[in-house]
């Protein structure tokens, strides 16, 4: 079994990444600013955010945070977004998720300008992605992508199995997988008899958010297993395939941590900087 390495993969393309920043500070270029947008004290988001802001560090990127308390009102994360999409030297905008229930999600992610909407999540973006069209992929599938094309895994004419549906992972990587060549099979939690999917895959996408869903018996031999899950059971963070099982059959397999959570934040990264070249016109 290789171990699909995303803390080693993303690390050496933020080191990329850094090298282009450098020379924009060289010729006199002003340098990317990424916003982050945090409300209430969920101490998994702030333990995201703090992520990802020693990311932006390391490779350059200013960061600011923008931290609110849980009570503030659907108003003002507005007045909030709209002096955002008005500062031309912001180049991205991150809504840190979830947030508080009083507020519509929904609504402020589509509030964010699709210009630069660093998660990839905005409406507009997504239609884009379904049709092809040059847009900001959603940070997870982009990372996931990225991994696979690292290692050299055959897309064009797998069998890819995606546990899960969200507009965050699961349908974005499904289409993106579907445009690589890959023939294309979306399982949930109300799919039936999963393991009848899953024994036909030669890539399977778990990301259905629960703990240990898939195990050995579920996965043919040889097969590639990304696995998207961040669970915590016992104060231990696993992931939605049970590793030590798995990987006794899968050809290929990314751990939980290390595995898919950096390669996200280096496509949150990469998302930035593309936003930031395109407001330079560049």
């Amino acid at each position: 079994m290789i171990l699909l390495d995303g803390y080693k993969v993303a690390n050496e393309r933020n080191l990329e990444l850094k090298k282009k920043i450098d020379e924009h500070k060289k010729i006199g270029d002003r340098i990317p600013e990424l916003a982050i947008i945090l409300i209430g004290n969920n101490p998994a988001s702030i333990s995201y955010v703090t992520g990802k802001g020693k990311a932006c560090e390391l490779v350059g990127i200013k960061h600011t945070l923008h931290r609110l308390d849980e009570t503030i009102s659907q108003k003002e994360v507005e007045k909030l977004i709209f002096d955002l999409n008005e500062n031309p030297e912001v180049d991205g905008i991150l809504l840190q998720l979830p947030i508080p229930k009083h507020l519509d999600d929904s609504y402020l992610i589509d509030l964010i300008s699709k210009d630069k909407d660093a998660d990839g999540f905005h409406v507009i973006n997504q239609g884009y992605l379904y049709q092809k069209k040059k847009t900001i992929y959603p940070a997870t599938p982009k990372g996931i992508m990225t991994l696979l094309k690292t290692y050299d895994i055959q897309i064009a004419g797998a069998n890819a199995v995606v546990i899960g549906r969200s507009n965050i992972v699961g349908f974005p990587v499904a289409r993106l997988l579907m445009d690589a060549g890959a023939t294309i099979t979306v399982c949930h939690r109300q799919t039936k008899d999963l393991a009848s999917h899953t024994l036909q895959a030669d890539i399977i996408i778990a990301s259905a958010g629960q703990p240990e869903l898939l195990t050995k018996d579920m996965v043919k031999q040889g097969a590639v297993v990304v696995d998207v899950g961040v669970n915590r059971v016992n104060g231990k963070l696993v992931g939605d395939v049970h590793f030590d099982g798995v990987k006794e059959v899968a050809g290929y397999l990314s751990p939980v941590p290390r595995g898919v959570g950096p390669m996200t934040i280096n496509g949150l990264l990469e998302n930035t900087y593309e936003l930031y070249l395109d407001h330079l016109g560049k």
